[in-house]
């Protein structure tokens, strides 16, 4: 495919226009969205390098998103712009036929296409297991807990820890629990200092030189027991966490092909699972979808000023029509799994359509040379 003066010229408006939406939208969503993990940083003293690592993580699955919605953004524009400033007007009289004219487009759209499939085979697997590991692990790693001093702790239910002060080599001073699990018999722990410990079988609390208080309901006697060293056993209270179960996007694309090897996947998540596997071969043709409905709109019939309003309302009411038709077929495949042709025709028709309505009627008119051009 040569590319002419004309073709490098638009192509790198496009790429500067592309990374400058790509970059922006990214940074919003990415904003919006690690607002929700500010509470491990209060609640759970996770570090700022961690959060930004864990955020950093979903950037792949943001990128899918965008991806498709920045092209379309920067064609419009800017064969929006290059229509105002006459460009295309005077490259069409000289000569240059439909694909000449949209081949800048379709080349980003291709390496936006190639760089999808890249993020959804291989990239967003990997970086979102990374990231449910993490979220996992802070949520049921001790580690994690008891790092706020001055503060009441709930750290299970039933179970409840204050911690005067932590140092520096993360011992724990001034220790008091409260173990209401059981609520015929609760009871309080109080110690001078302690620390937090992790072992194979879950975790414990070592605290030394301290008493447990009881008190029995039936005779309101309260039975205290002093300690040199006592270690308390949390590791029930966190039995659930040490296996999970991993979900759809966190899977390779051979497993989402291969669940009936998954012994321990719901009946009712299967059609789910079917829908994130098409999902993963469908969705990166979507940026080659919207970006030909955008050169449909845009490079089809005379370059009017007048029209071209209309034009690029049209473009973006058919690219909203088509996220909503997407998101229409992925929840009708999940529930009946023989659906999922409507996958590929809800990708495929958009191409086809847009490359049809850019290029066929032209090239009937031999060239699409207008008699006079229109203002």
């Amino acid at each position: 495919m040569a590319i002419n003066g004309f073709t490098r010229y638009v192509l790198g408006q496009l790429l500067v226009g592309m990374i400058l939406v790509t970059v922006g939208l990214t940074c919003v969503i990415w904003l919006t969205q690690s607002l929700k993990f500010v509470e491990m940083i209060v609640n759970r003293g996770l570090s700022i390098g961690k959060f930004l690592f864990m955020t950093g993580l979903l950037l792949p699955n943001f990128l899918l998103i965008i991806l498709p919605i920045a092209l379309f953004t920067v064609i419009v524009f800017t064969y929006s712009k290059l229509i105002n400033d006459r460009e295309l007007v005077i490259m069409r009289g000289a000569g240059e036929n439909q694909f000449s004219l949209a081949k800048p487009g379709l080349i980003l759209s291709l390496f936006v296409v190639i760089v999808s499939y890249v993020l959804n085979l291989y990239l967003l697997p990997q970086s979102y297991r990374v990231f449910r590991d993490m979220q996992w692990d802070i949520r049921y790693n001790y580690s994690y807990v008891l790092l706020q001093a001055g503060t009441f702790n709930s750290v299970a239910d039933g179970i409840t820890v204050y911690v005067r002060e932590r140092t520096s080599d993360d011992q724990l001073l001034g220790i008091l629990v409260h173990d209401k699990r059981n609520p015929r018999k609760p009871y309080s722990i109080l110690a001078e200092r302690g620390a937090l410990v992790e072992t194979k079988d879950g975790a414990r609390v070592v605290m030394f030189n301290g008493n447990r208080q009881q008190v029995d309901k039936k005779t309101n006697q309260l039975s205290i027991l002093y300690f040199d060293r006592y270690v308390f056993d949390m590791a029930t209270t966190r039995a659930a966490g040490k296996v999970r179960h991993r979900e759809a996007r966190e899977r390779t694309i051979g497993d989402l092909f291969n669940l009936e090897k998954d012994l321990y996947l719901h009946p009712r998540d299967y059609g789910k699972f079917t829908v994130e596997a098409h999902s993963r071969l469908t969705s990166p043709l979507n940026a080659l979808g919207f970006a030909l409905v955008g050169l449909a709109c845009l490079l089809s019939g005379s370059f009017s000023r007048r029209s071209q309003s209309s034009r690029v309302v049209l473009a973006v009411i058919i690219v909203i029509g088509l996220q909503m038709i997407t998101l229409g077929v992925e929840n009708w495949v999940a529930r009946n799994t023989d659906l999922v042709p409507l996958m590929y025709a809800n990708v495929l028709v958009p191409i086809l359509a847009g490359a049809y309505v850019t290029f066929y009627p032209f090239t009937m008119r031999g060239g699409g040379v207008p008699s006079k051009a229109s203002t």
